[in-house]
C-alpha cells in the first residue's frame, strides 16, 4: 500500500539514483539545478533554500510517497497564492525501475487528497513539458485535466525550446470521483 510522508534529507540519497541522464534530470527539475547530476546534498540544499528560515511564511512541502519496500515517489508542494486555495505540484518522480505500474498515479492521488483534505486548497496545478508524454499520461490518468493558456511558455533547455502543458485538479472533480 502506497502511502506519503514528509519528505526526509535522508531520502535524497534515494531519489537522485532515479535520474538516470541529463535529459531526464531537467525535464524532472524544469531547469531549477545549475548542474548536472546533482548529489543528495545539492537536492537538500536547494530544498533548505526554498523552504527558507522558520520566519517566512510557509510554503514549501516535500513529500516522500513509499511502500513496504520503501521509498518509491517523491514530490514538492507549495502554495501559489496569499489566500492558499492552488497548490503547485513539482519535482514529481517515481523510481525508474517502478515506473509504468501506477505508482505516480497513486501517488499524485494521495497528494491530490492531502491538498484538498488537509491544505483545504481548492485546486492542484503543474506543468509538464510536451516532450514527456509519460509523464503526461500519468498526470491525466490521476485526474489533471489540461489548461488552455492564452501564450505558450517554452523554456530554453539543452539548446532546444521545450514548451510547457498547464494542468490543473480541482477539489470537485477529485470528490466526485
Amino acid at each position: 500500500m502506497l502511502r506519503l510522508r514528509p519528505y526526509k534529507p535522508c531520502d535524497a540519497e534515494t531519489i537522485v539514483t532515479w535520474i538516470k541522464d541529463e535529459v531526464a534530470f531537467r525535464k524532472w527539475c524544469s531547469d531549477r539545478f545549475e548542474k548536472y547530476p546533482i548529489t543528495a546534498e545539492d537536492m537538500n540544499e536547494k530544498y533548505m533554500e526554498y523552504n527558507g528560515d522558520c520566519e517566512e511564511e510557509d510554503n514549501f512541502y516535500p513529500m516522500t510517497a513509499f511502500d513496504e519496500t520503501g521509498v518509491v515517489g517523491h514530490l514538492i508542494l507549495r502554495f501559489m497564492d496569499k489566500e492558499k486555495k492552488i497548490v503547485r505540484f513539482g519535482f514529481v518522480i517515481v523510481d525508474d525501475k517502478k515506473r509504468g505500474m501506477g505508482y505516480g498515479k497513486e501517488m499524485l492521488k494521495l497528494a491530490q487528497k492531502f491538498v484538498f483534505d488537509v491544505f483545504n486548497a481548492e485546486k492542484a496545478t503543474l506543468g509538464v513539458f510536451d516532450n514527456n508524454p509519460a509523464a503526461y499520461h500519468c498526470y491525466k490518468a490521476a485526474g489533471f485535466e489540461d489548461v488552455p493558456l492564452e501564450k505558450e511558455i517554452i523554456l530554453p533547455i539543452l539548446g532546444e525550446q521545450w514548451k510547457i502543458l498547464e494542468l490543473k485538479a480541482s477539489r470537485k472533480e477529485a470528490t466526485d470521483q
